[in-house]
Formats: structure tokens, sequence, C-alpha cells
């Protein structure tokens, strides 16, 4: 009796009866995304390195529903892990939105920069502080900007537009400076919303444009590339510092050569994405340079906000490391 009690006791503070031998990942971004088909690579690789003694549930597409869902589920424990736009956890930890200043990040290899560094290891002891694990940070790439009402050709185009954002305030602080009409959304009402006509656009890389098939609820794209999106691999944080130590090395393992096809792989698909949204019927319309310095010049007040929300410190080592 006294043995049956002592297990369930363990079980409970640790989580080990599953979470040794098979652990549950949820996403919500599309099977044909680069995310998604990396934490396929992932699972392999922790098979390989566990001998098949820790396997992976995948459950990308919002099988397990969106973006917020999962984020609670992996706090909660429901769920091991997630891979999620970093929007998705400013609600919880708001340093995250010190990556999220816009026009901050000239390319990604200054967007990389921070966050596999001193910024990084900030904003991981900072997701510690609330129950998750970081396991490193893919690219969701440069935002683009896209509506089924005209072109953006001027700052004036903004104007009005019911744009979905991500559920960020730094994201949603942006779009009023630029004169827009911000909208905070789950992705998984995304494309609903749109078809209906309840927001008139949104922004997103253009391999989330085409893998959740915007082009068919749009028209009109431009590279505003307003922000450089990060998607961080957290896990729950109980249930991975209650493994065997080799397992959290595999994992660690696995996640770093996932990260690093993941980020190839965006890399090389930015330009045929966009391509392939041309294609569909989208009129491209790229941002004359008048325009971005407009952009900015609209923008610049909302670091300053930033800094309140996220801490001054934090928000100035990521400026630091984006020069």
């Amino acid at each position: 009796m006294k043995k049956t009690v002592l297990f369930f006791m363990l079980a409970a503070a640790f989580g080990t009866a599953q979470a040794a031998d098979k652990i549950r990942a949820a996403g919500n971004f599309a099977i044909e995304h680069s995310s998604s088909k990396a934490m396929e690579v992932f699972k392999s690789d922790l098979a390989k390195l566990t001998a098949s003694e820790l396997q992976v549930d995948l459950f990308p597409a919002m099988q397990l529903g969106g973006a917020k869902e999962n984020v609670d589920g992996v706090r909660a424990g429901t769920i091991f892990m997630t891979w999620v736009g970093t929007a998705f956890l400013s609600g919880i930890v708001p340093e995250m939105e010190a990556v999220s200043v816009p026009f901050v990040f000239k390319d990604r290899a200054a967007a990389f920069r921070a966050v596999d560094g001193r910024v990084g290891r900030l904003l991981d002891q900072k997701l510690g502080e609330k129950g998750f694990v970081s396991l490193g940070w893919m690219e969701l790439g440069s935002r683009h900007v896209t509506n089924s009402k005209h072109p953006i050709k001027a700052l004036a185009d903004f104007k009005g537009l019911k744009i979905r954002l991500q559920p960020n305030e730094t994201h949603l602080a942006t779009f009023r400076a630029l004169g827009a009409n911000p909208v905070a959304m789950d992705v998984k009402e995304l494309y609903s919303a749109l078809q209906q006509g309840v927001v008139d656009g949104q922004e997103n890389p253009y391999s989330i444009i085409l893998a959740n098939r915007y082009f068919e609820v749009q028209k009109y794209v431009s590279d505003t590339g307003h922000f450089f999106d990060f998607i961080n691999i957290v896990a729950n944080k109980r249930q991975f510092e209650g493994m065997k130590p080799e397992y959290q090395k595999a994992i660690r393992q696995a996640m770093s050569s996932a990260i690093a096809a993941q980020r190839k792989t965006a890399r090389e698909g930015d330009a045929a994405a966009l391509a392939e949204l041309r294609k569909h019927g989208m009129q491209f319309d790229p941002v004359s340079p008048a325009l971005r310095a407009a952009m900015r010049k609209a923008t610049a007040g909302v670091v300053d906000n930033v800094k309140k929300r996220a801490g001054a410190p934090l928000v100035e080592a990521v400026l630091k490391e984006a020069k």
C-alpha cells in the first residue's frame, strides 16, 4: 500500500510516467511549414539519440488548439512542448516584447545574433520564472502586410485598415502609429475573419501566407518587413527537469539540429514563397524607400513604450545587438 502511494506521489511531482517515455509537442503552424517539418527532424533525431526510449508525438496544424491554447497547455503540463510565435508568450512574459520592436533588425543575421546571445539568455531566464524551459529559436521571419482593399503605396494607405495582428502590445501599438485599426486575434480564427470581411488584412511572413492559403482571401501584398519574428520552442519546466539528465541532453541536442535545419529552409524559401503567392494571383507592390522611411518615423515612439513593459535594460541590449 505504501509503495503504491509513493509511486503516485512521485508521478504527480515529476510527470515522469508519461514524459520519460513519450512526450507530446503541439504547434499551430501548417504541416507544410518549415517549423513543422523541422519538428519531424527533432522527432527522428531524438529517437536515435535515446535508442527510441524517448519518443515524440507531434500535433502540428492546430490539432490540439490554437497558439494560446498550446502555450496554456504547456504551462499547465497537459502538453510537454510547443513551438510558437513569441507574441503568444508575451502575455505571460512581457519581456518577450523586447525582440518585437519595429524595424530593429536589419537582417536575419542581426536577429539571430540577439536571440542566440545575451538577449536570448535573459529571455530564457524570464521564461524559466514562468514555468517554461526555452529550447531555442527558429525563424518565423520578416512580416509583411496583405489586405483585400488596395495596394500599400503610401502611409495614408494604412489609414482605417482593419489589420489582424498577434496578441502583442508592441505589434498593436506599431499599427496604431501607422494609422491602421489593428485587431488582436488568434491565428485559428484568421482565415474565416478574412473571408467574411471581419478584418481587411493581416501581416505574416510569406511562408505563412502561402501555407495558410491567405492568397485565397487577400489580393494585395507588400514587403513591409516591419517586424522580424521568431518561433520559440518551450517545454514545461517541471516535467523537463524531472527527466533523466541524458534525456534532457538528448532533447537539447536533437532540437539544436532541428533549429539549424529550419533556419536554412526558411532562409532559402522566402523568395520562393513570394513567387508562389504571385502565381496564385496576389498583386505585389514593393515598398518604396520613401514609404519605408515614413513608416520608421511614424513608429519611432513605440520603442519607449516597449521599454516600460519589457524593461529598458533588455530593450537597450536588443538595440545594441541589432547594431
